[in-house]
């Protein structure tokens, strides 16, 4: 946890640290969960102006959160005094493991913004962690959600099951790279649909080591933890882990500096004499590596990898719990580099905002397991299920991954020009709406500091943006794929201008 001299901070991100408002200098607060010295400190909250609510334009009631103004403003200080009150609530009643980037409580989202519950109309760079591409509220999804609702809310598909689930499995099998036979299985969360695609692999190969590889992360269960590669925050104090997961490097072209038949060839060489493939059931990948920091593999090495993967028996087994639904500009990203995974995990975008994921994959794999050997009480919901066919349906009619396109060019574009006259960007890479800047110091190296110098004055001026990264200095952008081009160009602003001051 990061500590100042101004007083410890209570509020963490998982990825961060700490959030970029927190250890600002103001008011001391005790946690009201701890004795002794122990202090919280937020700003003290201030109104920007005082007009009456009524007059302030982002505080207006609309019809649908998507008729929320596409604009940015603060209203009070980052936190409000309404989200500062709700935060001391969150401190009394939530660990703070569950950690928090922004103190500010949300109450509407729409397009590109979150409206708090101040009336601060922030830009919204996170998408709930690469969640609401479709826009949050999406006119389609809640229509199909208000309808689902009114029918039936539950009924456990291993008991009564229902048309929904199996609409959403036959478009996962359309639509994921492939045109061989498919079935798909539906689970809540992206660590459990990771969970199962190992035992589905272990079961079908009757073998049981897994490959995952360097700035890896698949999760914070048991099994997910020991896929995922960085130690803190996620495994920390957590072990022992789950057995026969091992690790092998991935392609880091920024950092490695190898071609992807080079970066190939060594992680080849280090699973054919460390593990073996007599006993080797899958190799697990992020396409892009996204916690890990947004790592675009080099050419050539996924495909190389998959290619490995069949020559020996090995389940390829692909993660696109964050790059899947458009989110890269494809509906997939393995369909840029032209793999077909025998195995696809997908979550996060599937169903705007709802809880669901899945399993999609070779149908003499899915069926591998035993009746009652997949499954679960809430999996496949039917009410998540009808938002996933909505989503699905918004993705494909409204050309997102086009519109992810538009977003990369425009951001990709300003953010390379700004490199050029400022050595600390190392490195700007991303596909689609999934950017990264990687920030480095005089030598080159990782400038974890710097990163958070800078994501903390773009909170402070309104804007949602998120960092990875196994060095913890790289900023992620993953904007909703409804959010306007010119509210995006001024996060952008924002963005850089904190950068320029940081």
């Amino acid at each position: 946890m990061t500590r100042r001299a101004s007083g410890r901070c209570a509020i963490r991100d998982p990825s961060v640290g700490c959030t970029p408002s927190c250890c600002h200098s103001g008011r001391s607060t005790p946690d009201p969960r701890r004795s002794g010295t122990a202090r919280v400190r937020w700003p003290t909250p201030t109104l920007a102006h005082t007009e009456p609510e009524g007059e302030r334009a982002v505080t207006t009631t609309p019809t649908s959160t998507t008729d929320l103004p596409q604009v940015r403003q603060l209203v009070t200080s980052i936190p409000g005094p309404r989200s500062y009150e709700l935060m001391r609530r969150k401190l009394a009643a939530v660990p703070t493991a569950v950690g928090t980037t922004m103190p500010v409580f949300a109450a509407r989202a729409g397009g590109g913004v979150v409206v708090d519950v101040d009336g601060n109309s922030l830009i919204d760079l996170g998408s709930g962690i690469a969640v609401t591409g479709v826009g949050n509220s999406a006119p389609r999804v809640v229509a199909a959600v208000t309808e689902q609702v009114a029918d039936f809310t539950h009924t456990c598909f291993m008991i009564t099951p229902y048309e929904q689930y199996v609409a959403v499995a036959e478009k996962l099998n359309a639509l994921t790279p492939g045109d061989h036979d498919k079935r798909t299985a539906l689970f809540n969360s992206g660590a459990e649909a990771v969970e199962n695609a190992v035992k589905i692999a272990r079961v079908a190969t009757g073998r049981t080591a897994v490959v995952a590889f360097d700035h890896a992360y698949h999760g914070r269960t048991s099994l997910t933890m020991a896929l995922t590669a960085k130690v803190k925050p996620y495994k920390d104090g957590f072990g022992p882990f789950s057995p026969e997961v091992y690790r092998t490097s991935a392609s880091y072209p920024y950092r490695d500096r190898l071609t992807g038949q080079e970066a190939l060839d060594r992680a080849i060489a280090q699973i054919t004499t460390q593990v073996g493939v007599a006993n080797l059931a899958a190799v697990i990948i992020e396409p892009i590596q996204g916690e890990g920091g947004f790592i675009v593999p080099a050419d050539g090495f996924l495909e190389g990898l998959v290619a490995w993967c069949r020559e020996n028996g090995v389940v390829f087994i692909a993660d696109e719990v964050q790059t899947g639904f458009a989110r890269t500009g494809a509906m997939f990203a393995s369909e840029h580099f032209g793999i077909v995974p025998d195995l696809v995990v997908t979550a996060k975008g599937i169903a705007g905002g709802l809880p669901l994921s899945a399993v999609t994959g070779r149908a003499e794999l899915m069926d591998a397991p035993g009746a009652g050997g997949l499954g679960g009480t809430y999996g496949g919901n039917p009410i998540a299920c009808a938002a996933a066919l909505a989503a699905i349906e918004t993705y494909e009619a409204d050309d997102l991954a086009g519109a992810a396109r538009a977003i990369e060019e425009l951001a990709v574009g300003r953010l390379r020009a700004a490199q050029e006259g400022d050595h600390r960007i190392g490195d700007v890479r991303g596909l689609g709406a999934m950017i990264a800047v990687e920030l480095v110091d005089d030598e080159g190296n990782p400038d974890a500091a710097l990163t958070q110098r800078v994501v903390r004055a773009a909170h402070a001026q309104g804007v949602i943006v998120l960092t990875c990264g196994t060095y913890g200095n790289v900023v992620r952008l993953l904007p909703p794929l409804t959010i306007p081009l010119e509210l995006l160009a001024e996060g952008l602003d924002v963005l850089l201008d904190a950068l320029a001051g940081a």
